[in-house]
């Protein structure tokens, strides 16, 4: 409970690929976004899933976004958040989003189906290795 018996709003991470989210992802996310009463995004700054995230999170609005941009900028959405964190290679940036928060949201190519060579699903065993609940 937070101050004056409030429950705290949820930090939440997000991972997605450079495809960005399906119809239904966004669907998801969105409803996830308002039943979930998050308060705090974490995303890594890619266009793609990372930039929809912050579209529907700015729509959603109310919401804390903290941008976590990679140092090559190849696939840099340049999100305009209310924080942004310093440039980390890929990998490492995705381990902070994990670390600074409560639960990650994934949006990967394919819920059923890990891919070994892929950012999306390294960050979400990165979460279940360090006890964080992932949800699809």
């Amino acid at each position: 409970m937070g101050l004056k018996g409030q429950k705290a709003r949820m930090k939440l991470g997000v991972t997605a690929t450079r495809d960005g989210m399906s119809d239904e992802q966004k669907q998801d996310f969105h409803d996830f976004l308002i039943w979930e009463d998050v308060g705090e995004l974490h995303h890594g700054d890619c266009v793609g899933g990372d930039a929809d995230a912050h579209e529907i999170a700015m729509e959603v609005g109310g919401i804390y976004i903290v941008v976590h941009p990679p140092t090559d900028p190849k696939h840099r959405a340049f999100c305009e958040g209310h924080e942004i964190r310093p440039e980390k290679p890929y990998l490492e940036r995705n381990k902070d989003i994990v670390d600074e928060t409560e639960q990650l949201f994934a949006a990967p190519r394919d819920r059923h189906v890990e891919e070994r060579r892929s950012g999306t699903w390294h960050t979400i065993r990165y979460a279940r290795r360090h006890d964080k609940y992932v949800n699809f």
